[in-house]
């Protein structure tokens, strides 16, 4: 059952911090990547190019573990453990287009590829764990 995050949780995500997703390979071993990341209401919004390993994970497999630093202060993070709950590359390129906003400063991702297909993924948190010691 998805939960609603509380403040600390919502300022990390809305801030240009990255996030680690952690997914299981077929093999049962964790993959561990850093990506932007968004927030729409309760649901953390993630982007990436269609096959790309931890996509296809999660399209196994939707469990995944979510930790976000503050990139001013690594000793505040907040860990989310949820389920990807839907998938589509209906906005996908102006999502992107979003995150590079947030994260360099520019109108569009500059490091698109005529070769991908991005895609979102939405994740709802079944539970949350923040942490801060500073």
């Amino acid at each position: 059952m998805p939960i609603t995050l509380n403040d600390n949780a919502r300022a990390l995500l809305k801030a240009p911090n990255f996030c680690n997703v952690s997914t299981l390979r077929e093999d049962g071993s964790v993959q561990c990547v850093p990506v932007w990341v968004d927030l729409d209401g309760d649901t953390v919004v993630l982007n990436t190019a269609v096959g790309r390993a931890w996509q296809t994970h999660l399209g196994r497999d939707p469990r995944v573990t979510l930790t976000i630093l503050n990139q001013e202060n690594p000793y505040e993070y907040v860990t989310l453990r949820g389920r990807v709950v839907s998938e589509t590359t209906d906005g996908a390129d102006d999502h992107i287009d979003k995150m590079a906003m947030k994260y360099m400063g520019v109108d569009s991702y500059p490091y698109r590829s005529s070769e991908e297909q991005r895609v979102v993924m939405r994740v709802e948190a079944e539970h949350v764990s923040y942490f801060s010691a500073g």
